[in-house]
């Protein structure tokens, strides 16, 4: 390759400015390698810190299995690595649509599993302005929001660790200048040059177009992406605030619901609802959902179906209940241990233990049994056998959790108790010490049982 006729800035200098005082000398770097030439001009000019007394480095070389030359791309990651004196490891992941997302998402979400299992403080990447410039317009033509048009920041946690992206504002074409400077040698991934992936379409046909009429286009949009994280982060907090105003025990109360603004409404819906792991929902189900908040009758409950789970107002509050797998869960047998926390996910939730005088009287190691609502079942209670049904609604619970509320059963199949909400009146006698069942379903994990 012919080396530029204009001498390429230092690019390492882009290393050293951005990497934060407040981050030791000392610490280990891990790059993402994937022998292409954006991850191996990083590679030599991480080498070249390393040498100048910065970091120590290593490197991980993620095989996704998903082209026929990929022995031989991991092949030229150990060969490079081996040459600068570089630990390398090689990552070998199992990619599919399984999950239902594109097969470039089911990389992408491999890639970092494999970044997070690293020892390193810092895991290095090589995205540059090019990069950020068509996330920025994939984002758009998702009809994205602030947070997704923000596109990749510079430095963000994972898990334990950190990722960092010191090259965002450098354009490709300063990437290339710089290796054939240095006479470097990389691969061509083949399926960069398949027009039928969005950001190859993009990256070959669109942007070339756009870059006749705007030569600085990458500037202008990672000037968008920087201001569209500002405006996130200032999203963020006003979100907070809002979630701080309106959430009790892990519910939205509708009276300070109403008193927010109607964008306000939807941020903080969107961001409650994902928070409890119930996925996205479209806007026209969001807004035909927040609409029904307002002018469903009093004893109606409406719901907003979400992709793992629902949101149904029930008592002037909203309540986040996830999937729950789908079939009814059969009978269960435990055993009676008061230190102990049954957590029970084919019901969806967890059974605990509170010594309380109105409660069982149980030994230890008593086998009990927990069995799904057949309909029809009563508990005794003081003024005689009241229908669980009219415990439940009593109790405040919603009718989305109703259906797997569970019911706790001795071994003779008397009904005991509707833990959390009712014991069996005749099932108090006895000496010793007495316990209430607590039924914690998997939306208030972290807040508490339902009482």
């Amino acid at each position: 390759m012919a080396a530029s006729r204009k001498t390429p800035p230092d690019l390492i200098d882009r290393l050293t400015q951005q990497w934060p005082d407040l981050e030791s000398g000392h610490s280990v770097l891990e790059l993402g390698l994937s022998g292409g030439l954006d991850s191996v001009v990083l590679l030599h000019l991480l080498c070249r810190w390393r040498a100048a007394g910065g970091p120590s480095l290593s490197a991980v070389h993620v095989h996704h299995g998903l082209s026929a030359y990929a022995d031989a791309w991991a092949a030229f990651c150990e060969a490079l690595c081996r040459d600068k004196g570089v630990p390398l490891r090689v990552e070998r992941v199992n990619v599919s649509r399984a999950g239902g997302e594109s097969l470039e998402a089911e990389a992408r979400k491999a890639r970092y599993a494999a970044f997070g299992k690293s020892s390193a403080k810092v895991v290095v990447l090589a995205q540059h302005q090019d990069d950020q410039a068509e996330t920025v317009v994939l984002q758009l033509l998702r009809g994205g929001g602030p947070h997704a048009l923000a596109a990749m920041p510079a430095w963000r946690r994972l898990g334990g660790l950190s990722l960092w992206r010191p090259l965002l504002d450098v354009p490709r074409s300063a990437l290339q200048a710089y290796a054939e400077t240095h006479g470097l040698a990389w691969i061509e991934d083949d399926s960069n040059a398949d027009p039928r992936w969005r950001r190859n379409w993009l990256r070959l046909d669109w942007l070339p177009s756009l870059a006749e009429v705007q030569p600085d286009y990458r500037r202008s949009l990672a000037r968008v992406a920087s201001n569209m994280a500002d405006a996130a982060a200032m999203l963020d907090e006003l979100i907070e605030q809002d979630r701080a105003l309106c959430e009790v025990d892990g519910r939205l109360g509708l009276a300070k619901l109403s008193s927010l603004s109607l964008p306000r409404q939807r941020q903080l819906l969107l961001r409650w609802a994902q928070s409890h792991g119930l996925g996205e929902g479209t806007p026209a189900a969001l807004e035909e959902f927040r609409g029904q908040l307002w002018t469903a009758a009093r004893d109606r409950n409406p719901l907003w179906r979400l992709p793992h789970g629902v949101v149904q107002r029930y008592r002037a509050a909203l309540w986040p209940v996830p999937d729950l797998f789908g079939e009814m869960p059969g009978a269960c047998e435990i055993s009676f241990d008061p230190a102990s926390r049954a957590d029970l996910p084919q019901w969806g939730g967890a059974l605990s233990w509170r010594a309380d005088p109105k409660g069982l009287a149980l030994r230890l190691g008593q086998p009990l049994v927990l069995k799904p609502r057949q309909g029809g079942e009563r508990l005794a209670q003081a003024a005689g056998r009241k229908p669980v049904k009219t415990l439940l609604q009593e109790a405040g619970i919603p009718p989305a959790l109703r259906t797997r509320w569970p019911l706790l059963f001795d071994q003779s199949h008397e009904l005991l108790a509707l833990p959390s909400v009712a014991v069996a009146y005749d099932a108090k006698s006895g000496g010793g010490e007495r316990w209430w069942p607590l039924w914690q379903p998997k939306a208030w994990q972290g807040y508490g049982s339902v009482e």
